[in-house]
Order: structure tokens, then C-alpha cells, then sequence
């Protein structure tokens, strides 16, 4: 057997206002939508990773998801435009990546990264 995908499932009352934040933030497209899910990607079947942490490095708490970006600075230029909560701020780690953490509306920890 092959796992093929691994979907992270966001609870919200607020469906489509979750959605429109990812939306927004990532440039993701809304592959379905039913009202009461909506699925976003883009359209790329991506590797299949799940991670299991004590704790987020760096001192921080672990994230509920983390996002590899292709360019995180960019990303975190809009994540400020936009207003959203930066929980972590904009780092290169020493373990090969810059990253910051970005709360959700739900109030979930986002690592966005990209590898160095």
C-alpha cells in the first residue's frame, strides 16, 4: 500500500471565511467547494509528510501546520499587508530554513517556511 495524499481537515463555523484566509495568504485555489467543506490547493500532487514534535524549535510551541512556500519573504510581506497575527517573526533557523509563524482566524499556529 501507498499513502498517495494527506489532507489536513480545519474545523471552523466559519467555512468560507477559514478558506479565504488560506485562499488569500497562499494563492490557493479552491479545488470544491459544498458549503460546509471547501478544499484548496494547486492542482499539485505534493510529497506525503506527517511530523510528530516535542516542541516547534526554537522555543516555540509546535505549529498545526507548517506551509513550504516558495518565497517567504513574499509571503510574510503579505501576511503583514493583510493584517494577520505574526506569532513568530520572519527567522532563519539553524537547521536550513527561514521561516515565521502566522496565526490562523481560528487562532492555529501556521509555520510558513521555505528551505535555505
Amino acid at each position: 500500500m501507498a499513502v498517495l495524499k494527506i489532507v489536513a481537515n480545519l474545523a471552523s463555523a466559519d467555512v468560507q471565511g477559514l478558506a479565504g484566509f488560506y485562499a488569500d495568504l497562499f494563492e490557493l485555489n479552491i479545488l470544491m467547494d459544498q458549503g460546509w467543506i471547501s478544499t484548496m490547493g494547486n492542482d499539485q500532487l505534493g510529497p506525503v509528510q506527517l511530523s510528530v514534535a516535542a516542541h516547534g524549535g526554537s522555543n516555540t510551541p509546535v505549529p498545526d501546520l507548517s506551509i513550504t512556500v516558495e518565497d517567504v519573504d513574499a509571503t510574510h510581506a503579505r501576511a503583514v499587508a493583510l493584517g494577520y497575527d505574526i506569532l513568530y517573526p520572519l527567522t532563519d533557523e539553524p537547521w536550513g530554513v527561514r521561516r515565521f509563524y502566522v496565526a490562523d482566524p481560528m487562532g492555529r499556529a501556521i509555520n510558513v517556511l521555505t528551505h535555505i
